[in-house]
């Protein structure tokens, strides 16, 4: 099995849908014997420019280890599920457990305010 590091861009219309969407892949994963590493959510961002009319979109970062095939079919889904406005998939050398500097950054604001 091979790491990947994915982050989705989804709807802000489907905001109220996150929980399901991210069930839905963390499912495909764990049926078929892979792990997730880390899963964040990383709320609403701004877009540095516009995308199908959006000035902002719904941030999911996920660091899972499955299969290929698994993978295929999670791209697949991502492909023609209308809700997700952009994905990007890469693939990593080692599981990644830290929070994301983009978590971090968003903790020290908390923290700070």
């Amino acid at each position: 099995m091979r790491h990947y590091e994915i982050v989705l861009m989804i709807h802000t219309d489907q905001s109220d849908q996150i929980s399901n969407i991210i069930e839905h892949y963390t499912k495909m994963i764990k049926i078929n014997k892979g792990s997730i590493h880390r899963l964040e959510d990383w709320g609403r961002r701004q877009l540095a420019y516009p995308i199908k009319k959006l000035n902002k979109a719904h941030y999911i970062l996920m660091n899972i280890e499955t299969s290929t095939k698994v993978l295929n079919n999670i791209i697949q889904d991502l492909n023609l599920n209308n809700f997700i406005i952009r994905n990007m998939i890469m693939r990593v050398k080692n599981a990644i457990n830290e929070p994301s500097p983009m978590k971090k950054t968003k903790e020290n604001k908390e923290l700070n305010n």
